[in-house]
């Protein structure tokens, strides 16, 4: 996991680009989604972070994002409630 507070936009962008940051997440909401998520571009950079994988999100915590990962955040609700 990576903290958008301490990464530079170059090494960032550079990251992407390589497919190293693959996810971005809400620390404080524990959420976590695609790149491209209009929600995600929306939080604050000190609440952002990024993942490697859909897998490291999950072990960290983090739940997917109902907006753009609607198949993945059905199954997360679906065995929540079970």
């Amino acid at each position: 996991m990576i903290k958008h507070s301490e990464i530079n936009e170059r090494d960032l962008r550079s990251k992407i680009k390589d497919k190293v940051i693959t996810f971005g997440g809400n620390v404080k909401l524990k959420i976590y989604g695609t790149l491209k998520c209009k929600s995600g571009k929306r939080m604050k950079r000190e609440n952002r972070v990024f993942f490697a994988s859909e897998n490291e999100a999950i072990k960290n915590g983090f739940r997917p994002c109902g907006h753009c990962m609607k198949i993945e955040y059905k199954k997360w609700i679906y065995l929540t409630t079970k």
